[in-house]
């Protein structure tokens, strides 16, 4: 029984990395790893995620893309219409690459495979795990997983871009997850079976 509860705190504690933190992802494609404070008609007051004690920060929701929440919502400051398709064909390359950035957060679950396999190989050896999470993790998603949603808007370069870079870092952040898990459930068998000896 003690034993079964260990393992259930310890499992719970490492599947919850990377997951404690909200992300501001800015028009600019930047995540701002934060502790977001207020939300309200114009703006986003937050607190820089690593220093929360520190000051105070805001910005305008015009200048911010997504807000994904610690615990899996998010909001998206940014109103999808069949009009904005037509927008985009006429935009900047920077609100391309933005715009296939929050497409790919929103759309790409194309990594699945890659993350099953690196927390199944990790299971058996943190090691042999090692494997499969640097070889998924440095390359690029294939098209056919991509799971764009607009077949036009991915022919243009910048919006392509902004979708597969955002698209890899989705998987990168997946992959090594599922090693921490793998490598979590491990180090906690390998304290369990030495603390009875």
């Amino acid at each position: 029984m003690k034993f079964n509860f260990i393992f259930c705190l310890a499992f719970l504690g490492i599947s919850s990395i990377g997951y404690t933190q909200d992300i501001i992802t800015t028009k600019k494609g930047e995540d701002i790893e934060s502790k977001v404070l207020e939300v309200n008609e114009k703006e986003v007051t937050y607190k820089k995620f690593d220093n929360q004690e520190g000051p105070s920060y805001t910005l305008k929701k015009s200048m911010i893309v997504m807000i994904r929440y610690e615990n899996g919502t998010k909001d998206i400051f940014e109103n999808e219409t069949p009009e904005s398709i037509e927008f985009y064909s006429e935009a900047n390359n920077e609100d391309l690459f933005v715009k296939g950035q929050m497409d790919a957060g929103n759309h790409y679950k194309g990594y699945k495979g890659a993350g099953t396999g690196t927390l199944i190989a990790s299971l058996v050896s943190p090691v042999v795990g090692l494997v499969p999470a640097i070889a998924t993790s440095s390359t690029q998603p294939k098209d056919e997983n991509l799971g764009y949603p607009n077949s036009e808007l991915i022919k243009k370069a910048d919006y392509y871009n902004g979708y597969t870079k955002k698209a890899k870092k989705v998987k990168q952040g997946k992959v090594w997850t599922n090693w921490a898990i793998g490598f979590g459930v491990n180090l906690v068998a390998i304290l369990i079976l030495t603390s009875g000896q």
